[in-house]
């Protein structure tokens, strides 16, 4: 097998929820210059590009993906002064910087749409998409279409200065842009890649990256949720029909004229689907997040209707991962957290044995073959928001409007408290709020993150788990990531370009599988990694012949015929 080397392939990267990071100011929101002051410690950790989430200027309504100025710096954040000196302080180590370009909708502030509000005949009207509403049999107005929001609700608002509805996937202060329209595609490059791109940015993660392209006959969904009034829109919203021609335009406009990478946040197509997005030979992106495994339990399209999963079922869900590059010229993604999603050690580790499951995602992580991303916090361990936090702790407006709607439906049912306590089970597993919550620096007051009550409650366990608290202790997880990156980068040709065979398919116990180069069966070397998902004690087992030498593990002492709850273990065999 030929490898095709690239730096953004090779890469780690650490995404950074710039609120929640560090505050440097005492304003109790993270902001630009926090970030600038724990380079060295991003830098000694491993890391080599930092995804910095939105720090544009907004209303904040959707924390920063509701953008109104693409060219201009959120001010509790910091000044385009403090992005450059990050920019060229991350140059300067040897490091790089990946933005949000959140282009499938502005905030309703942005100038762009307050001019196309304006009145019919604005001539950035068509810059959204406006659209007349449907009359029912009693003479009321009603949205165009069935269409739900991802947020809850129709994903139409209605504006009575102009009597039409606009089209909004997600809040109401996020109008869709018109990716029809060719003026607001041109726009777009100009002001949210090239202006950055210009000043060193090395990149961008492109936000809900298959939705630009619509179906333009605007018709209603088949119903999938009975019990509700709107549906979810993917099957005329999501890889739309123009969706690879807009791609393929902004890569041959913009992206390909600078040494950049691209990820897309696609999230659910098939393998032929998500193809059609990576392959080199198309020229759109570099690579797509696939949400497999961070969905995994829940049902597709509401992630608070869960049904729990099995370690066949999270085998599955990494395997299609990584594995649906095989035999293609595109690449992919290892993750396991970000912005949208729990606290990985809480989803997929164990209370019991926290460290030990948290190394044991480290393990399962830097042995996946694509390029890896971490979210601030996964490196110490931080864990999902305390269970007996209520409702009103939560911020996050996906999971504020779904609890309300909840309530608005069920709330007179006699059995309203089982129904409330279920969903807030869920919630406490999967909300996004879990990983929103501010940094865990040190033990003292806010964790560290700031001076003052930060905008968004500290988590209660932060004097236990914290950065200070690890970075001399050896056995810290903290540690245990620097030596994983180190192990990933040692042995890349493997871990990080390799091929992916699972062995032991369906044991329910431990996950175990080969990494190789060209052929499993060849005696060339190959990666052997096995991981405990129990509680049990279980037999270790060699599923492959050949001399086994064992190179990474997260217990210190190994004993050669057991793995204990939540071992883990790689060797190289030859």
């Amino acid at each position: 097998m030929t490898i095709s080397y690239t730096w953004w392939k090779d890469a780690t990267i650490y995404q950074i929820w710039p609120a929640s990071y560090k505050d440097s100011n005492g304003d109790g929101i993270g902001d630009i210059q926090g970030i600038i002051s724990t380079l060295d410690y991003l830098k000694d950790l491993g890391v080599d590009i930092i995804w910095l989430s939105p720090m544009y200027d907004s209303p904040q309504d959707d924390m920063g993906y509701d953008i109104s100025d693409y060219e201009s710096v959120y001010p509790k954040y910091g000044t385009l002064d403090d992005m450059q000196t990050l920019i060229d302080g991350l140059h300067s180590r040897g490091m790089r910087l990946v933005l949000d370009l959140v282009i499938n909708h502005t905030s309703s502030e942005h100038a762009w749409f307050k001019e196309s509000r304006s009145s019919k005949t604005n001539p950035k009207r068509d810059w959204y998409v406006w659209k007349p509403p449907k009359i029912d049999e009693h003479g009321n107005k009603q949205p165009p279409n069935n269409w739900g929001s991802h947020f809850s609700g129709s994903a139409w608002k209605y504006d009575e200065l102009t009597e039409e509805y606009y089209l909004r996937l997600f809040a109401p202060t996020q109008p869709d842009l018109n990716w029809e329209n060719p003026k607001v595609r041109d726009a777009l490059y100009d002001s949210a890649l090239k202006f950055w791109f210009d000043r060193g940015v090395d990149g961008f993660r492109i936000d809900t990256a298959g939705l630009y392209s619509k179906d333009q006959r605007f018709q209603d969904v088949p119903v999938i949720f009975p019990d509700k009034t709107y549906q979810p829109s993917d099957l005329y919203t999501q890889t739309g029909p123009r969706i690879h021609e807009f791609h393929k335009e902004m890569y041959s406009k913009v992206t390909s004229n600078y040494d950049v990478m691209t990820v897309g946040e696609v999230g659910h197509c098939s393998r032929e689907a998500a193809l059609k997005y990576v392959s080199a030979k198309e020229g759109e992106m570099n690579m797509i997040f696939l949400f497999n495994v961070v969905e995994v339990g829940s049902v597709r399209g509401d992630r608070f209707k869960y049904n729990g999963f099995n370690l066949i079922d999270f085998k599955k869900a990494v395997e299609s991962q990584g594995a649906f590059i095989e035999g293609t010229d595109a690449w992919s993604t290892v993750f396991i957290e970000n912005h949208d999603q729990p606290r990985s050690v809480t989803r997929f580790g164990n209370g019991k044995y926290k460290d030990t499951s948290a190394k044991l995602i480290s393990l399962l992580q830097t042995t996946l073959t694509g390029t890896l991303f971490i979210y601030q916090g996964q490196e110490i361990a931080m864990t999902n928001l305390p269970r007996s936090w209520s409702i009103e702790e939560y911020k996050d407006i996906n999971t504020v409007n779904y609890y309300h709607e909840f309530k608005e439906k069920y709330g007179k049912d006699a059995d309203f408290a089982e129904k409330e306590k279920k969903l807030m089970d869920v919630i406490n597993l999967v909300a996004r709020d879990h990983s929103r919550s501010p940094v865990q620096w040190d033990s003292s007051a806010y964790g560290g993150f700031s001076t003052v009550e930060p905008w968004s409650r500290v988590n209660d366990n932060y004097k236990e788990i914290n950065v200070a608290s690890q970075i001399e202790d050896s056995n810290s997880v903290l540690n245990f990531w620097r030596k994983s990156l180190k192990v990933r980068k040692q042995f890349k040709d493997l871990l990080i370009y390799g091929s992916f065979k699972v062995l032991d398919y369906e044991n329910e116990k431990t996950f175990t599988y080969l990494k190789y180069q060209s052929d499993p069966e060849s005696s060339s070397p190959k990666a052997y990694v096995v991981l405990n998902f129990s509680t049990d004690p279980v037999k270790f087992e060699k599923h492959i012949e050949g001399e086994f030498k064992l190179v990474h593990s997260n217990v210190s002492d190994v004993d050669e015929e057991t793995l204990s709850p939540y071992e883990g273990r790689i060797y190289i065999v030859s």
